[in-house]
């Protein structure tokens, strides 16, 4: 198997859709997010590069950190 692990240390973060985006840039943010609806809640691993995409769109989600 190929696959990678997922690291111990790695967290997770809840992301909650709470404002419709306004712009078509943001709803593609927020769409690749897999935030298709409003009050929509999605569990992701905390790296980088989920951190970036919710900046993007920090107005629009409430994030809440998991252990």
């Amino acid at each position: 198997m190929t696959g990678k692990k997922k690291a111990a240390s790695e967290g997770q973060i809840e992301v909650t859709l709470v404002r419709k985006p306004p712009t078509e840039k943001l709803r593609v943010v927020a769409w690749s997010m897999g935030l298709r609806k409003l009050n929509r809640t999605r569990c992701y691993p905390d790296r980088p590069e989920i951190r970036g995409m919710v900046f993007a769109i920090k107005d629009l989600v409430k994030v809440t950190e998991r252990a």
